[in-house]
């Protein structure tokens, strides 16, 4: 792996304290927040296409499929582009794609349709990550764990949300009102139209600037591979696990406990929230007592909670959920920032890879789990997803960061 840095790209490495970084953090993470919510949809109203498609659990595992790897393959290779050539309009273009995926899926009349509108919605996601990245953490001011966690608080806000949304509006209203959240999105091109003018003159501003030291890897080439296979391992323990919740968790509470589709999906908004709350309290967490400790604790130690989940009761269940979705979620903020500094003056295509690859295990996860789920049963699926988290033990194998990485 390529660990030296081109000029488009060593500019992000430290970033400068301005007024305007707080706002346009803001800014990205409301636009992370509305892209996420619209994405978050589609599992949202799965008994809704169920029932109307009469799909079997693989069949809808594959819709899941074709979204994240639309998004999972795509998205290193806009990070790798934009690490050198960056397009701070590309936000808006992304955008677009969403707004056209989602149309797509409201007037969808056959499973092809579903999928190619699934497969748009990817698009849109994979370049919004890489290059809103970026930006988060252009508008960091140094505190680069913050910044991940504001940015990814967002999304999983908007995650959240978009079930919520889904029971009171789509599940009443059926397929056609998914159109009526078109206005999200157009709202969102607005607001990233805003943060790319931010972002070019920025840009600009660095390009103005003499050239500052190139940033140096601390570690070998070998330690290097060693541990970004090792974070990957553990982003796939992480969202492997994620996906039985994202995909499935209103089948396992209407399967088991006989809940109405819209009580389930009032459960799954609250998991929801409890992983936004976790990512929020991850990359500040990481700032302070350093990323690797935050690793340790939020895979390894969900590992006991996930263990009785699939035997309790429908209350204990729902306080599993929540304690669970915040120590997993914390993970990923601390995983990036690792990754980045690991590999310096790489921003667009570690957070690429990292991004893509928690989409693509995620839909990898869904279509197997799906499958699974089909021949055995849902609650079987729990059982067996409970010991993904022991994957955190490779985290003893990474290597130390530097010392500076607990006190930014």
């Amino acid at each position: 792996m390529d660990t030296k840095s081109p000029l488009t790209s060593a500019a992000p490495v430290q970033p400068i304290v301005e007024k305007a970084a707080l706002p346009i953090l803001a800014a990205i993470s409301f636009s992370h927040l509305l892209n996420d919510l619209i994405q978050s949809l589609l599992p949202a109203i799965y008994p809704l296409l169920k029932a109307a498609y009469n799909l079997d659990f693989g069949q809808i595992g594959i819709i899941t499929l074709t979204f994240q790897c639309t998004a999972s393959l795509l998205q290193p290779l806009v990070g790798y582009y934009t690490d050198k050539r960056p397009r701070p309009f590309s936000l808006v273009v992304g955008m677009g794609f969403t707004l056209v995926g989602l149309l797509t899926l409201s007037q969808a009349s056959s499973y092809w349709l579903l999928l190619f509108a699934a497969a748009l919605v990817g698009m849109g996601s994979s370049v919004f990550h890489p290059e809103s990245s970026r930006v988060a953490r252009m508008a960091s001011g140094g505190r680069l764990g913050f910044a991940q966690s504001f940015f990814q608080v967002g999304g999983n806000a908007g995650t959240a949300i978009g079930p919520l949304l889904a029971a009171f509006i789509v599940v009443p209203f059926g397929q056609p009102s998914i159109a009526w959240f078109s206005g999200v999105a157009l709202l969102a091109m607005v607001v990233l139209y805003r943060v790319g003018r931010w972002y070019q003159a920025r840009l600009e501003l660095l390009r103005s600037r003499p050239r500052p030291p190139e940033a140096k890897a601390l570690h070998s080439r070998r330690k290097i591979t060693m541990s970004i296979t090792i974070l990957m391992l553990l982003v796939f323990s992480k969202n492997f696990y994620t996906a039985s919740f994202t995909s499935y968790f209103t089948f396992y509470l209407i399967d088991r406990f006989q809940l109405t589709v819209q009580d389930a999906q009032l459960h799954l908004f609250i998991f929801l929230f409890a992983v936004a709350a976790g990512t929020l309290l991850g990359g500040p967490a990481g700032d302070r007592f350093g990323r690797k400790y935050v690793i340790w604790f939020s895979i390894l130690g969900v590992l006991p909670f996930t263990l009785l989940l699939p035997y309790a009761n429908l209350f204990w269940t729902g306080v599993l959920s929540v304690i669970i979705g915040m120590i997993l979620a914390s993970a990923f903020p601390a995983i990036l920032v690792y990754a980045t500094e690991l590999v310096p003056g790489r921003v667009g295509v570690i957070a690429g890879l990292f991004f893509g690859l928690s989409f693509g295990m995620g839909g990898l996860g869904a279509a197997i789990l799906g499958q699974l789920a089909d021949v055995t049963s849902i609650a079987y699926v729990y059982k067996i997803c409970s010991f993904l988290p022991a994957i955190g033990l490779l985290t003893f194998f990474l290597p130390h960061e530097r010392p500076k990485a607990r006190s930014s």
